[in-house]
């Protein structure tokens, strides 16, 4: 029996899951736990992960540890993407994360990251041909599927607080920073060769941005369990129609947004122009919605590597 635990710092918060995998390949998820930690505040141009910022992430990792130490047979893998990725301190921060906690946090890069999305997309959902978005705070990744494989991925550095932070969309949103913001994100679709193939797919959206957005649907749908939107589907109209509610709304009005949660409520505008913008330039119809991404994929990677120990052994 081994208890595998993943955690994934991304650049708005830091999340753990705890997974017991039995000796038969079985295996049942234990914890799960996320803190907002806000890693890529006020990095700056000059890309430096602040001291608060820090304290925040340490403050979260302690807690975590404080949950699994108490278990036996632990294997942890610990990735960190966009914001330490980018960071200029990356490495005093990585040497302080070993000292204080005493786990060596591994830096992915985005098409590692791009990667484990279509991982733990694949092995939850019945993904054929498709385009994979998930936004996080930093980074976007996209992911190309034909035929069930990767076809072609990316990993762009803006996500939905650099966005929201650099085109002043937090508070009330102007209709001249929301107009720069579209034409610069949609200059980079546009220079990625490969994304017109993805012409008339479907959408599958990953990510805090994506999940708030079907969170939001489904309470507006009256649905029983708001946060359970692994598969849940909407349509491109009702896409448009709650980003057009949610820009005629300032910080604190979108606050009261059922679906949205206070921590997201000042980036939330500069999450959702990547997937409304996508879906307009491939002519979507609808979007899927995945809470299996970058930690199932680390996971399954990890199902795949044991079964292959057992086969060899035999």
């Amino acid at each position: 029996m081994e208890n595998f635990i993943v955690i994934d710092l991304g650049s708005n918060s830091v999340r753990m899951t705890i997974t017991r995998i039995n000796e038969d390949g079985t295996h049942e998820t234990v914890t799960h736990m996320k803190e907002f930690v806000r890693l890529s505040e006020d990095m700056g141009e000059e890309k430096v992960l602040k001291p608060a910022a820090i304290e925040r992430t340490m403050e979260a990792l302690r807690s975590f540890k404080d949950v699994y130490k108490k278990l036996d047979d632990v294997n942890i893998r610990a990735v960190a993407t966009a914001a330490v990725r980018q960071a200029s301190n990356q490495k005093a921060f990585l040497k302080q994360v070993k000292s204080e906690i005493g786990i060596d946090l591994e830096v992915i890069s985005g098409t590692q990251e791009a990667y484990y999305d279509y991982i733990g997309v694949t092995e939850t959902l019945p993904i054929t041909n498709a385009i994979l978005i998930d936004t996080g705070g930093a980074s976007i990744e996209i992911v190309l599927v034909q035929n069930g494989k990767v076809a072609n991925l990316i990993s762009i550095p803006i996500g939905s607080v650099t966005i929201s932070s650099e085109y002043d969309l937090g508070n009330h949103v102007s209709a001249s920073e929301l107009f720069k913001a579209v034409i610069s994100i949609n200059e980079i679709f546009q220079n990625i060769w490969w994304l017109k193939n993805g012409l008339n797919l479907p959408i599958i959206g990953l990510g805090g941005s994506n999940r708030t957005l079907a969170k939001i649907n489904r309470r507006r749908d009256h649905l029983f369990n708001m946060e359970d939107v692994h598969g849940y589907q909407i349509k491109d109209t009702q896409v448009n129609k709650t980003f057009e509610d949610i820009i005629s709304l300032d910080f604190d009005g979108r606050k009261d947004v059922p679906g949205i949660s206070k921590d997201r409520a000042d980036i939330i505008v500069g999450g959702l122009i990547p997937v409304i913008l996508l879906m307009n330039y491939l002519d979507s119809e609808k979007i899927t919605f995945s809470t299996s991404g970058l930690r199932v994929g680390i996971l399954y990677e990890r199902l795949h590597d044991i079964l292959r120990e057992s086969v060899a052994n035999k």
